[in-house]
């Protein structure tokens, strides 16, 4: 028989592994709802017309392509030898798995533009699917928790979600630096020390800095036609890290200083910087002009947030794109989101051991069962705890008291509630507590007030 097995990338949750990810759901949500962002849902799978060219090359070669119902290959000619894979992949295949939340969204406004108010604030969680290679924090099925506001060019947006990623994260209790980088500032670079039309190459070799290093990431601006005289005089911006950001502000306006674009990244990222400084967000706020992130939409404000207590890839990034509703036939429809990564913040809390043990006690309460009128009793008081909203459980069966016991020790429900003939005509309870052994004989009222608190 074979073993049964699941896609690699992918995973099962175990109860215990489930009431963590909820804790952070939860957390995370709460803190959406206190900025007055709304809830909306989008189905796992789009067009593909809708995906294709919205995430760079690389982008469109990690999504998962859904092959068409019936007989897909009626029409295909397998032997044409000139046709791309892409091509051929778009006669197979009408459907795909959404790459990330942000596409879908801004397809989404377009669709509905008639029932929002805008700007509009909006959270989203779901599961989104690349066919990467699976490794340490990286898998091919994942949850994202998004929040963005569209319909406002106002940088005040950019300052409120770094105001939210530094209450999530201290709601954690993970210590983050949050860098953060501008488009402008990247075309600025392009149009000053190669070509402005190289900047879509640049950003996907810069990119790529944390994963391969300076050296193999001027290889491949190489490669991309960036020539060796523009990336000597790109070397400088390799430099910056160390500095203050007023220091790092003052050097790019005068490298960039024959570039509109360029200056205008700065400004707005100076805007930024001061409105956090106003607000007083704890955060540490860093600026990264090597910060790229290679999704094509982005077009000013990039953020990208890193755990600093372990060694983890990026658990959160977002950033500002301008003209992704256009590509949808609504034009002028700025906004800006950040995208927090469950697993990845997920593998930080496991690691740093800073899941609150209280979310591994879901069950308060456990009824012993005796069997016969003392089971009607023990359900009378169950229903009493759980209208009080107590969450508690009776054992099915009437099986030997050890039994009983053990399965509440195995599950670790902190209290067990017995009641036999004595108890029942007494109109009372024995509390037992499963961690110190002690037992108190009480009325359910009484076991009420002492389980609130």
């Amino acid at each position: 028989m074979v073993k049964p097995s699941i896609p690699k990338g992918t995973r099962d949750f175990t109860p215990v592994e489930m009431m963590r990810r909820n804790y952070i759901f939860d957390t995370i949500r709460n803190v959406f709802h206190k900025h007055a962002c709304l809830p909306i849902e989008t189905p796992a799978m789009e067009n593909l017309s809708t995906l294709m060219g919205k995430y760079g090359e690389e982008g469109d070669r990690l999504l998962f392509k859904i092959l068409n119902s019936g007989d897909f290959t009626k029409g295909v000619d397998f032997q044409d030898e000139t046709q791309s894979t892409n091509k051929l992949a778009a006669q197979l295949c009408e459907k795909g798995l959404r790459y990330d939340l942000t596409v879908p969204f801004a397809r989404f406004i377009v669709q509905h533009q008639n029932e929002l108010t805008f700007p509009f604030k909006r959270y989203q969680m779901q599961p989104v699917w690349r066919a990467d290679r699976p490794q340490k924090g990286r898998y091919r099925e994942f949850y994202q928790c998004d929040v963005d506001i569209i319909g406002s060019n106002s940088l005040l947006n950019e300052a409120e979600l770094v105001e939210i990623t530094d209450e999530v994260f201290r709601a954690f209790g993970i210590n983050i630096v949050m860098k953060i980088n501008n488009r402008k500032i990247l075309s600025g670079i392009a149009e000053t020390f190669c070509c402005a039309d190289l900047v879509t190459d640049l950003c996907v070799a810069l990119d790529k800095l944390d994963k391969i290093g300076r050296e193999a990431v001027c290889a491949e601006m190489l490669e991309r036609g960036i020539s060796q005289e523009a990336i000597n005089g790109m070397a400088p911006l390799f430099e910056l890290c160390g500095l203050s950001n007023e220091e790092v502000l003052g050097k790019l306006e005068q490298m960039l200083a024959g570039s509109e674009i360029g200056l205008q990244g700065v400004a707005e990222l100076r805007t930024v910087l001061d409105y956090v400084a106003k607000m007083q967000i704890a955060t540490n706020l860093e600026i990264d002009v090597t910060l790229a992130r290679g999704l094509n939409y982005y077009t000013g404000a990039i953020f990208e947030i890193k755990a600093t207590d372990v060694a983890m890839g990026s658990i959160s990034g977002g950033g500002r794109y301008d003209n992704l509703t256009g590509i949808f036939g609504l034009k002028n429809m700025s906004g800006v989101g950040i995208s927090y990564g469950a697993e990845r913040i997920y593998d930080v809390l496991n690691e740093l051991n800073l899941f609150p043990q209280h979310i591994l006690t879901p069950i308060t309460a456990m009824f012993v069962n005796f069997g016969g009128d003392d089971e009607i009793y023990a359900l009378q008081g169950l229903k009493a705890l759980r209208d009080a909203n107590i969450p508690a459980e009776i054992y099915p069966d009437k099986a030997k008291i050890g039994k009983q016991m053990n399965y509440a020790n195995a599950k670790g429900i902190p209290y067990v509630i017995m009641a036999g003939e004595n108890e029942r005509n007494a109109g009372i309870y024995t509390l037992k507590n499963m961690q110190t052994g002690e037992q108190n004989s009480l009325s359910v009222d009484d076991i009420l007030d002492l389980l609130k608190k």
